[in-house]
């Protein structure tokens, strides 16, 4: 089986800073596309940012400037920090990893649990 464990939520003050982990184990033969996205009550999911297995990256305009994503492939990690917050960023950041389980078979989708984030006074 694969999880994915997502750490390093919490509360912090508007113009504050937070730096978002998620761990992939169990079996991982490849991993390609890592992503977060973040959801509110009442409101779609959205994506915030997503970053290929050779580095390329692509950000959600709102958090462009604001928000970097990275990788370590030999971790099977992928981090967001997040700087210059603002409330509007509150929400249930969730990653996503497009993770094969053994080569040659085909890739699939995996969800970490879900990391509240609340930028607030």
């Amino acid at each position: 089986q694969v999880q994915l464990v997502e750490s390093g939520g919490g509360l912090v003050q508007p113009g504050g800073s937070l730096r978002l982990s998620c761990a992939a184990s169990g079996r991982v033969a490849v991993s390609r596309t890592m992503s977060w996205y973040r959801q509110v009550p009442g409101k779609q999911r959205e994506l915030v940012a997503d970053i290929t297995r050779g580095g390329s990256t692509n950000y959600a305009d709102s958090v462009k400037g604001r928000f970097t994503i990275s990788r370590d492939n030999a971790k099977n990690t992928v981090y967001l920090q997040m700087n210059s917050l603002k409330p509007e960023d509150t929400a249930v950041y969730y990653c996503k990893m497009e993770i094969a389980q053994r080569l040659g078979v085909d890739f699939g989708d995996y969800w970490g649990q879900g990391s509240q984030v609340t930028v607030s006074l």
